[in-house]
């Protein structure tokens, strides 16, 4: 015999299954569907395009194979970075503002696939071009912890990381050119003024691979990014986010891979895959942000001014790096591909266009970021791809130390854009 309810009683709901791992978080909506593709921009696309083969023709001929790979590398990682919109400024902030963990748990697919290629090619020591691979790890100080934490706040007053300026660049963001001229300023600054901050305190870097063997190194980080995760989706479940935002798209998926936006996931693969490119040519992790000091620094002597006489540029390493040719640079060649990659695949997708009339809070905000950014980077060694991505595939502490100070650095850059009129990601948006 079975009981009835009581009366005004509802039946009880029966237990909810634990979602899969990598099945869709909970958001307060559903997403909404992609707006349609607009026409290809043929006149940037043609801009572009004939500048990506002029300059790859004409680096292969004049500096070698080499540096010419490393430039086609950089052409693909702007157009993965462009057409996955892959970031790392929109992650943290809307993980912080509302709860949303999409951007971070890319970030660990990013991170894992990363590690998985790194202990494979360095724990193998397998190079081309008679590269030596080697790991990526910096200091743990007083520099690490400050100078990530001020390149969050940089970031998210300037509105993109690293390698986001790159591509926000190439894709015509307006904004983001002040962006990256407050970048170049202040990475120049700090190389500049080395001298006041090289001997803060700071302990010797610890990297995994050392101490249990690059399987245990990469054991560790996989579980460790497995944890991320889980938080993130425990987080998410909690507070119910607001969705993404949708980008142009298209229906059919040959169109969609050339022209359309990817899966975050996607875009991680192909950065991951890119980024080990990178690692297997030149020997050194995919870096960005020494470039714009050597940008900065070789604008200061076509002025007159005698960087080679700093201290930063009489180190092992960076004088050889200041003598030589600039579209010879590792680092000059992958951010210049980013940003040609990027206008290239914005064209295609027809969403290249010039931004006018910035408001000068904006314009502000946007080089003031910048600036923080440049300088944050250099006292910590390294911005979001260079001691984040490639710290922590690299199994070394300083890439976790380095991303834990970066959210308490969005905390604090998100408490400070409404001074400047930037909106953050609010629990009852449409989307954030």
């Amino acid at each position: 015999m079975t009981t009835a309810p009581p009366a005004g009683s509802s039946p009880a709901a029966p237990p909810r299954a634990p979602a899969a791992l990598f099945a869709p978080s909970p958001t307060s909506s559903a997403r909404p569907e992609a707006p349609p593709l607009p026409p290809v921009r043929r006149t940037p696309l043609a801009v572009s395009a004939l500048l990506a083969a002029a300059l790859t023709a004409y680096v292969w001929s004049a500096h070698g194979a080499k540096p010419g790979v490393l430039l086609l590398l950089g052409l693909g990682l702007g157009v993965a970075l462009f057409h996955s919109r892959f970031g790392f400024t929109s992650a943290w902030r809307q993980l912080v503002a509302v709860g949303n963990g999409t951007g971070l748990r890319a970030h660990a697919l990013l991170l894992g696939t990363t590690a998985t290629l790194f202990a494979l090619v360095i724990g193998t020591g397998t190079g081309l071009f008679g590269s030596q691979p080697a790991p990526s790890a910096g200091p743990i100080g007083v520099g690490l912890f400050a100078g990530s934490a001020l390149f969050a706040i940089g970031m998210q007053l300037g509105g993109a990381c690293a390698s986001g300026t790159l591509f926000a660049v190439g894709s015509g963001q307006t904004s983001i050119v002040l962006t990256l001229g407050g970048f170049v300023a202040g990475a120049t600054l700090a190389a500049w003024q080395f001298d006041l901050w090289k001997d803060l305190p700071a302990w010797e870097p610890v990297v995994l691979s050392e101490h249990i063997g690059w399987f245990g190194s990469w054991a560790v980080t996989i579980a460790a990014l497995l944890l991320v995760v889980l938080v993130s989706r425990w987080i998410q479940a909690r507070r119910n986010p607001p969705p993404l935002g949708a980008v142009p798209s298209a229906r059919r998926a040959a169109v969609r891979a050339v022209r359309g936006s990817w899966p975050l996931a996607a875009g991680a693969l192909a950065l991951a895959v890119l980024g080990a490119g990178v690692l297997l040519v030149s020997g050194g992790a995919w870096g960005v942000t020494s470039a714009f000091s050597l940008w900065g620094s070789e604008l200061v002597g076509a002025l007159g001014g005698h960087p080679e006489n700093w201290t930063w540029w009489q180190r092992p390493g960076n004088a050889e790096m200041l003598a030589g040719p600039v579209l010879a640079d590792k680092t000059s060649l992958t951010d210049i591909g980013i940003m040609i990659g990027a206008a290239v695949a914005a064209s295609l997708g027809g969403t290249w266009a010039l931004h006018r009339g910035i408001p000068w809070r904006t314009a502000v905000a946007a080089v003031l970021g910048g600036v923080l950014m440049g300088v944050g980077a250099r006292l910590a060694g390294g911005c979001n791809i260079g001691a984040y991505l490639a710290g922590i595939a690299s199994g070394s502490l300083s890439g976790w130390l380095w991303g834990a100070c970066a959210l308490a650095g969005t905390w604090v850059g998100l408490r400070l854009r409404p001074l400047f009129g930037l909106g953050n990601p609010k629990p009852g948006d449409g989307v954030c």
